[in-house]
């Protein structure tokens, strides 16, 4: 029996108005498992109202006490951890371990959110003027929403919501419809942990339901993470309706192996950050920047390496990679792979003739795909210029490191970049000149800590802040100034002329 995913409105399940839903699938084996609504304009009102409602006595209540039910929510995410990881594998496809560890990344934030009683501290200056004082505060804005992708249904809402909610907004979610699930197993535990109803919902949907958030009056700020184009559109849109936007868009990131790196170190970082989730991680590497002889010593090595990728159910703890999301991603990718043989690049390794029925049982339908491995990849290919977001690698040859930092800083996307060097000078040098918002030195996914903050540059960035650390609280709270002086300490008499200290 197909049961339906609904929607979480007020504290409660909810069907919603709406007649339309999508089928959910086990991209492992091709089954269908679950139908997800599809929220209309009505139902997103509905949830807005519900936020609308609980925002005044949730934004009144001491930050010390919302940190209580973000502890205890902490508390109950730990004990059910696996149940969460189990929820992404099914429905998106990544193996176990690496939904684990997803898991894993999304309670780091939810502990930083535990310390917001610290974080919403202003600052405070006596005497700074005669007899008067000054100090600010950090308020919420309201009622907030986050809009988030099929790759992270766990990390990437708690990238938003626990911040958010600490810092006394209250919260509408629109995941992904290709993995709802986990969405409703987080608002499930929010109200265990004691969370008053309607300060998170979650409205089932597609784009319908983002367009109805990004134009209603009562919805402040709105946070994404997605492709660039639609990143560009969800920033323009909701900045023309007068909200606060931060939309986290794409990206095609480099590592760069200098000729002095440690080959097989860096040979382990390029498969398990290229094909690791399948490439679908807006942080993996898809291009290898290969300078000077590097590419002739290092090719051997990863053609072994994507070769024998264990390429299993992700169920299957020996798993190192699940199968692609949905069927239109598996054929989007493989019109890629066709696109470079055409334009001329050199393909070693085709994950085009993976065959699903060697990844387990049952999985013969699924949407299976084997690692690729490009070479003699040039700028002008579109392989190269486009983001593929899939267990795709380019190698790209470049004589010198200065052309290897050019390459890169010619790129429209600056999302996350990794050089691998033994030399410091090297590093130190990359580091400073890479326009790019997140950099790795012998590190290749770096992807920042919680209390760091989350973002990229150029296309991969619309809006002026980060996602989570201390950005992300200024995000989802405004700063008031106060003054402040008593009669006693007033002079007589008008004054017309620009107030300055005295």
């Amino acid at each position: 029996m197909i049961t339906d995913i609904p929607h979480f409105i007020g504290g409660a399940r909810s069907a919603g108005g709406s007649s339309r839903h999508q089928s959910v699938t086990n991209p492992a084996t091709g089954a269908v498992t679950g139908r997800v609504l599809l929220a209309n304009a009505a139902d997103v009102d509905t949830a807005v109202a519900a936020a609308q409602a609980a925002f005044p006595a949730w934004a009144d209540t001491p930050p010390i006490r919302r940190a209580r039910v973000m502890f205890k929510f902490l508390e109950l995410v730990n004990q059910h951890k696996d149940d969460l990881a189990r929820a992404i594998t099914v429905e998106h496809g990544k193996v176990f371990t690496d939904a684990q560890g997803e898991v894993a990344r999304g309670i780091d934030i939810i502990e930083f959110a535990c310390g917001i009683p610290q974080l919403l501290k202003g600052d405070f200056t006596d005497q700074v003027s005669t007899g008067m004082d000054n100090w600010t505060i950090r308020q919420p804005l309201g009622v907030v929403a986050g809009i988030t992708p099929f790759n992270f249904p766990v990390m990437v809402p708690m990238w938003m919501f626990p911040l958010a909610i600490a810092a006394g907004n209250t919260f509408v979610l629109k995941p992904s419809p290709i993995d709802p699930t986990p969405s409703l197993l987080i608002a499930d535990l929010l109200k265990q942990a004691g969370l008053p109803d309607g300060v998170f919902n979650v409205v089932q949907g597609d784009k319908e339901a983002v367009d109805a958030l990004l134009v209603h009056p009562d919805v402040k700020a709105i946070s994404f993470v997605g492709s660039t184009p639609i990143a560009n559109y969800i920033y323009e849109t909701g900045a023309h309706h007068g909200k606060r936007v931060q939309a986290l868009g794409g990206a095609k990131n480099h590592m760069v192996v200098m000729p002095d790196a440690d080959l097989d170190q860096a040979v382990d970082a390029l498969i398990g950050s290229a094909y690791g989730s399948a490439g679908e991680r807006c942080m993996a590497i898809s291009v290898a920047v290969l300078v000077g002889d590097v590419g002739d010593r290092i090719m051997p090595k990863l053609i072994e390496r994507t070769r024998q990728l264990k390429v299993l159910d992700g169920m299957n703890l020996a798993a190192e990679m699940g199968p692609i999301v949905t069927e239109a991603a598996r054929q989007r990718i493989t019109g890629y792979i066709e696109a470079g043989e055409k334009e001329g690049a050199k393909l070693l390794v085709d994950g085009r003739g993976f065959d699903g029925k060697v990844a387990g049982d049952g999985c013969g339908q699924g949407f299976w795909l084997g690692g690729t491995l490009f070479d003699h990849v040039t700028p002008d290919m579109k392989i190269y210029k486009e983001e593929i977001f899939g267990p795709v690698l380019s190698c790209v040859r470049v004589p010198d490191f200065a052309t290897a930092v050019q390459l890169i800083n010619d790129h429209e996307f600056g999302n996350g970049t990794s050089c691998f060097t033994r030399d410091g000078n090297v590093a130190r040098e990359f580091a400073r000149r890479i326009q790019v918002g997140m950099v790795g030195i012998n590190v290749p996914i770096p992807v920042p800590m919680a209390w760091q903050g989350f973002g990229g540059w150029k296309k991969s960035l619309f809006g002026d802040m980060h996602a989570y650390g201390e950005e992300g609280v200024r995000f989802y709270t405004k700063q008031k100034s106060i003054m402040q002086r008593w009669p006693e300490s007033i002079g007589n008499g008008a004054e017309f002329v620009m107030p300055t200290a005295k």
